[in-house]
């Protein structure tokens, strides 16, 4: 009997450990063609025109493709790499070289779906066999207490079920030998960031870290974070920081590329508990995971109403996509302090923190109230993690569209900043036109008399620093107003006089 052949596409889920097409393969003791295909569609333009892929978030995939191959090689095989569509590319390698069969990693949502038809498609016509597998949350469908339809649609609903009647999965350990490729076969060279419409990003040395892109990355960030640096038991404490490499455990780059297992990353967490100590902390971060596989069998479940501007519940709210406003926003010169900070950080690094996060989504949406995918889709253009369903998942409940029955919720962002940023720390670290303000009232020039700022007046007269865009307050009512009309709600009525500061309108406000 003649040995199968099994080309195995990788997509994201860039790693040899814990890989169930790959062990599977072995296990056959198949001839394996691993492949990875950059597919032109991923480095467009994204509809607000910007590029779908952002030079950052490039960089670290190519870095990791570069490491996959040298994980291979180190092994004894290599990785194919080709620049093309994938359901072109890999039908004409399987003809070939006479492959029987095709394994991959399948994804939920519209774009990668829709790649996986046409490729199955194209597949069928040639006899060739194709074999799926479910392999980025800590569960495997099979061991949910529910079916995928039956999905809860809110998150503690769906924590507390899965808690008590799934088992996470083990995660598979790293193959120590893999197959060669047949000598006459071209490996293809991994393209360089300019052949893929980028450039090499800048970097800033200002970022909390230094993310480069791979497994072998990827695998010494969780153990310097777990193992060497001992920070998981104050995890939960510590992860709303904003300065530093190691308030958080920053592995979510890895996770989106799939370098790293989320199934391995929870058998290190039991390892520490057995080791070290089990604690909230420890707990903390498998929540976290949970979350977002959530936001995995929510996609799955849904399909494409999670990028409908209605959102998973179908509210249809006025979004206005007035691009002036967008772009202060953007760049961070919205003149509110901790907004632009955090801005400016996701445009230099292309990383944020995760209540930076929140706090940008809430003014977007419910202080001016642009349309919640403009900012989903800037996000996927600059974030080294960004996760589809994490991103798009998030981001509906952040504008109010998403499973949340707890209706108009936003962020006060003054309070936030110096709940999080007591002394103005981050945001003098990010916005050095506002060094000379000292302590938290860095977060609210506009409220700094003249004879309080003396000489330093000049930086809330919009010459070094922009006035606020919007009065937070008052943008937010306006907002809850819009938001209770879309859900056939009366609107509260609010008190004529407001307190907070004058604001210079954007120009979908004027008149």
């Amino acid at each position: 009997m003649s040995q199968s052949k099994i080309l195995l596409w990788y997509r994201r889920d860039l790693r040899i450990h814990d890989h169930a097409p790959l062990d599977t393969a072995l296990q056959q003791r198949a001839e394996i063609f691993p492949l990875y295909c950059f597919d032109p569609r991923e480095f467009g333009e994204m509809p607000w025109g910007f590029p779908k892929t952002g030079d950052f978030r490039g960089r670290f995939l190519r870095e990791s493709v570069t490491d996959l191959r040298k994980s291979w090689q180190q092994r004894g095989g290599d990785l194919l790499v080709r620049q093309g569509k994938p359901e072109q590319i890999i039908p004409a390698l399987c003809q070939q070289f006479q492959i029987d069969v095709v394994y991959w990693h399948q994804e939920v949502t519209s774009e990668e779906t829709k790649v996986e038809k046409h490729l199955k498609k194209a597949l069928e016509q040639s006899n060739i066999l194709v074999k799926t597998f479910w392999g980025s949350t800590l569960h495997k469908p099979e061991a949910l207490p529910f079916s995928i339809p039956q999905v809860p649609e809110v998150f503690t609903q769906f924590r507390k079920t899965v808690e008590k009647y799934a088992e996470i999965a083990q995660p598979i350990p790293m193959p120590k030998a893999l197959p060669s490729l047949p000598s006459n076969m071209e490996r293809g060279e991994i393209p360089t960031l300019e052949r893929l419409g980028l450039a090499e990003p800048t970097g800033d040395r200002r970022g909390v870290l230094n993310f480069v892109g791979g497994e072998t990355a990827g695998l010494q960030r969780l153990d310097h974070y777990f193992w060497q640096g001992d920070r998981l038991k104050n995890y939960k404490q510590t992860r709303n920081g904003l300065l530093g490499a190691d308030y958080s455990s920053k592995i979510s780059p890895w996770l989106a590329h799939g370098c790293l297992s989320p199934r391995y990353i929870a058998a290190q967490v039991a390892e520490y508990e057995t080791r070290r100590i089990a604690n909230d902390s420890t707990y903390w971060l498998i929540f976290e995971l949970l979350w977002r596989d959530y936001f995995r069998w929510i996609c799955a479940k849904h399909g494409n109403k999670i990028f409908q501007p209605e959102g998973l519940q179908g509210v249809k709210i006025p979004w206005k996509q007035d691009r002036e406003p967008f772009e202060l926003w953007r760049t961070g010169h919205t003149g509110i302090p901790f907004v632009d900070a955090n801005m400016r950080e996701l445009l230099a690094t292309g990383f944020m923190s995760n209540r930076g996060r929140q706090n940008v989504g809430s003014f977007l949406t419910k202080n001016l109230g642009l349309d919640w995918r403009m900012g989903a889709s800037w996000f996927e253009s600059q974030l080294i993690d960004y996760d589809v369903c994490s991103n798009w998942g998030n981001w509906n409940y952040t504008a109010g569209v998403g499973n949340d029955a707890r209706g108009f919720r936003y962020f006060n962002i003054p309070k936030q900043a110096k709940d999080y940023d007591s002394r103005g720390d981050y945001v003098r670290h990010w916005l050095p036109e506002l060094s000379r303000i000292s302590g938290e009232q860095v977060h609210q020039p506009w409220l700094i008399s003249r004879s309080e700022l003396g000489d330093r007046h000049q930086i809330i007269l919009g010459e070094t620093y922009p006035e606020p865009l919007v009065d937070l307050q008052t943008s937010v009512r306006e907002n809850e107003r819009i938001y209770q009309k879309a859900l056939g709600i009366e609107p509260k009525p609010y008190p004529r006089h407001q307190r907070g500061h004058k604001q210079k309108k954007s120009s979908s406000q004027r008149r």
